[in-house]
């Protein structure tokens, strides 16, 4: 079931980025990037772990280091409920 952004914010899942570093087979003196962003839980980051086990299993270039940060955009007392809008013109 798809959720929207706001959704999973609400839920405590937080933008997680992630930087992957690789080597490709026949390069393997060059050390490439790929950055990731999801929603992800904090502390364990299931979807996180999830991606990195389908690189492993799926694509050539062989991980050398993954480098990620997380940033939970609402906490409490972030949100509040707006009941009315006022429009002027």
């Amino acid at each position: 079931m798809e959720h929207s952004e706001t959704d999973l914010m609400l839920k405590g899942y937080g933008l997680t980025t992630a930087e992957f570093f690789y080597r490709m087979p026949d390069y393997t003196h060059v050390l490439n990037t790929f950055v990731w962003q999801e929603y992800d839980l904090a502390p364990d980051h299931p979807r996180l772990f999830r991606f990195i086990e389908f690189w492993q299993d799926s694509i050539e270039g062989k991980l050398h280091s993954v480098r990620f940060s997380h940033r939970r955009p609402l906490a409490s007392g972030d949100w509040r409920q707006v009941v009315g809008e006022f429009r002027y013109h």
